[in-house]
C-alpha cells in the first residue's frame, strides 16, 4: 500500500511540472503541420508526374 501511495504522489508531482501548450501554440503547430503536409504532397505529386511522363515517353 505504501508503494501505491508513493507512486501516486510521485505521479502528481511530475504532472505538476508539465507545461501544457496554450491554444495559440496548438493552433500554430496545427497550421504548420498542414502547410508541411501540403508542401510534401505537392512535391511528391510533381515527382510522380515527371517520372510517369518520362517513363511514358521512353516506352513509346
Amino acid at each position: 500500500m505504501k508503494n501505491i501511495n508513493s507512486y501516486i504522489q510521485d505521479a502528481r508531482s511530475e504532472l505538476s511540472k508539465v507545461i501544457f501548450p496554450t491554444k495559440q501554440q496548438v493552433k500554430q503547430a496545427y497550421i504548420s503541420v498542414i502547410v508541411v503536409v501540403a508542401f510534401v504532397a505537392l512535391f511528391l505529386a510533381l515527382v510522380d508526374f515527371i517520372m510517369s511522363s518520362t517513363v511514358s515517353v521512353l516506352l513509346k
